[in-house]
């Protein structure tokens, strides 16, 4: 397995999971049967498929993350902590920090993953993908999403012809988790000096994409649930979190 670094987003207020977030870091909600954070599940996922090395971008209550997990011992992986820079807004400002930093430099192979998200995925084949295309970003994606709301479609004069409750989408969604080549630095740089806050999707992967930059989509059909909303996680079934996610405690 290309062997990679893993950096998870854990900085976040997690408005849309207000007011839940008011007492949790985002990544600290409990879930599942037996009540684990979140995060825990993530950390579990990587270390499973071979990824140690972690880096959590922390901010909002992070010491409800560190007091928890503290150097990763415990968990049989190395955990550090990187403080996000005020000055380096969005999540594409949370990598390049890391850049800033030295935590991570441009010979390494990042594993990025938002910790809102729960999921199965298989990383060590989504990490081989990446290293075979000699991709610069791969973005793990999911077919089959539904869409949490209705769809509409109107004539010109505003007349519904249709609708759809809950449609399910044709085209890939991004499951929040990436790996990238180190070398994006001096583009995460470029985009830095035109903008203030840099989004690692909205910005980040389209700039590389402009550039015509090999970036690639796998496709997977691994379970993956965006456990980012209030509406969203009070659905999760935690019964259906502890039969699909059993293989980590093993």
């Amino acid at each position: 397995m290309a062997k990679a670094k893993a950096l998870i987003l854990c900085g976040g207020p997690g408005k849309r999971l207000r007011p839940i977030t008011y007492y949790f870091q985002k990544t600290m909600i409990p879930v599942g049967l037996r009540q684990r954070p979140l995060l825990e599940y993530v950390i579990r996922l990587l270390r499973y498929y071979g990824i140690k090395d972690m880096i959590l971008l922390v901010n909002y209550k992070y010491e409800q993350i560190q007091n928890y997990f503290d150097d990763g011992s415990r968990f049989n992986v190395k955990i550090s902590y990187l403080h996000d820079d005020p000055k380096l807004k969005g999540t594409g400002g949370s990598i390049l920090n890391a850049f800033h930093k030295k935590a991570v430099n441009p010979k390494d192979t990042l594993l990025v993953y938002y910790g809102d998200i729960l999921t199965n995925l298989n990383v060590r084949e989504m990490l081989n993908y990446h290293k075979k295309r000699k991709a610069l970003a791969t973005v793990a994606l999911a077919s089959g999403f539904s869409v949490r709301v209705g769809l509409a479609e109107l004539d010109d004069e505003g007349r519904m012809k249709g609708f759809v409750e809950k449609p399910v989408l044709e085209k890939p969604v991004s499951m929040g988790i990436l790996a990238l080549s180190g070398k994006i630095y001096n583009y995460m740089e470029e985009l830095a000096e035109k903008k203030r806050e840099i989004d690692l999707m909205g910005d980040v992967i389209p700039y590389l994409i402009g550039n015509n930059e090999p970036v690639y989509g796998y496709l997977s059909k691994a379970f993956w649930y965006d456990v980012g909303s209030t509406e969203a996680y009070e659905k999760l079934n935690p019964k259906m979190v502890e039969e699909l996610m059993a293989f980590l405690f093993k």
